[in-house]
């Protein structure tokens, strides 16, 4: 089969998307050939690329084309959106030309997949949609837009792309029951989570790494990953303050579009510290410095985010604090495999008990951390990657 996968970021762009679209593209790649239509690297990367119109690499049944997009910096609406644009005016076009057989698409930038949409139809091709964030309720969720006539438009367009899918991917229960309530059949959404990959050992904190990432507190609440308006940040930095008399660091490695916001709460707070990334050999022993691990999500967006870091923390064998509504997927997994304790993300008193309770109770703590390496097979990111494999082989038989 031959399979067009479109998606802005790629490596050595730094995006989740862009490492998720590569174990993608490689997965599929072994059995199948694979053309991923980028941009020029423009999300921290770790590498950048001069001008150009269009640049292509050829890895065996992988080739790698880049339009030559826009290249600004993210942290302006306007230049993050000349990226967009521009990407999708060339890749839209280039896609046009390429002979395909299906057109898989991600949600990078937020209207691929109605431009991934629009070329399949334009070519009569079936079309499979990968939904990492669900737009634009994930835009209205995080308040970066209000409920005016185009956002209208753009869940109109939207809710035709699902309509038109062979199959939409999503990455939880969550979003899967948000997807059917916009009258897609139940049949054509499946549920494949992004996975992670299984230490062969796991890590204790005695590591200099994990170390410095403690900053000497004697109980830590870890964050470790992007800080994203999706989080219950608010929540977090006031149960921290409640929390002064205990001994309780919470320590925040990473950025996003929040920490700026997260920062300003603080306001000089001690027991709140902000790290930077780690590289990527370091990754196992930032995580094994927590005590617990926090995963967040807002109320109200359930089902339009979905945080894979759950799953780096499940390997990584460490108890898991998920500030989440009890509906969402983080708290469905956790409280089926008592792997943590699930707390009301608008809630900073009763996050403030949570953790109280179980600095108490390191036994408990222990029991968490079992039950996380227990568990963290079922996400390994071989067996989603072979399931997206399968179910993608599924819309067209003959190519199996």
């Amino acid at each position: 089969m031959r399979i067009l996968l479109l998606n802005q970021y790629f490596p050595p762009d730094t995006a989740a998307t862009a490492k998720i679209a590569h174990l993608i593209a490689e997965a599929l790649a072994q059995r199948h050939q694979v053309t991923v239509l980028a941009g020029r690297p423009s999300y921290n990367p770790i590498e950048r690329h001069p001008r150009y119109l269009l640049h292509r690499e050829v890895r065996g049944n992988l080739v790698v084309e880049r339009v030559g997009s826009t290249t600004f910096p993210r942290h302006r609406i306007h230049h993050r959106l000349s990226n967009y644009v521009s990407y999708l005016g060339l890749a839209v076009s280039r896609a046009l030309t390429i002979r395909t057989d299906l057109i898989l698409t991600m949600t990078d930038p937020p209207v691929a997949g109605i431009a991934g949409a629009l070329v399949a139809r334009l070519k009569r091709l079936p079309f499979v949609y990968n939904i990492q964030d669900l737009y634009p309720d994930m835009a209205l969720g995080a308040r970066i837009v209000q409920p005016v006539h185009w956002v209208k438009t753009w869940e109109y367009l939207h809710r035709r792309t699902l309509e038109q899918a062979s199959l939409v991917i999503v990455l939880g229960e969550d979003m899967y029951e948000r997807v059917i309530t916009k009258g897609i059949e139940p049949e054509r959404v499946v549920i494949i989570r992004n996975g992670t990959s299984i230490p062969e050992k796991s890590h204790s904190y005695d590591h200099p790494v994990s170390k410095e990432i403690r900053c000497g507190f004697p109980f830590v609440v870890l964050h470790a990953g992007n800080l994203g308006f999706y989080g219950a940040w608010e929540t977090l930095i006031r149960a921290a303050k409640l929390l002064d008399e205990e001994g309780v660091g919470f320590i925040f490695v990473g950025d996003g579009a929040a920490k700026s916001g997260i920062e300003t709460l603080v306001n000089g707070f001690p027991r709140v510290r902000f790290l930077p990334f780690r590289p990527p050999e370091e990754i196992p022993y930032v995580l094994a410095a927590a005590d617990i691990h926090v995963v967040t999500v807002r109320r109200g967006l359930e089902g339009v985010v979905v945080p894979s870091k759950l799953y780096s923390v499940l390997a990584a064998g460490r108890p898991v604090l998920a500030v989440v509504p009890e509906k969402s997927d983080v708290a469905r997994i956790v409280t089926r495999s008592g792997c943590g304790v699930v707390v009301d993300p608008d809630s900073p008193a009763s996050v403030a008990e949570a953790i109280r309770n179980l600095v108490r109770d390191r036994g408990r703590l222990e029991q968490m951390a079992q039950r996380a390496q227990a568990i963290a097979s079922e996400y390994g990111i071989e067996k989603q990657l072979e399931r997206f494999v399968q179910v993608v082989e599924r819309v067209i038989p003959q190519f199996k």
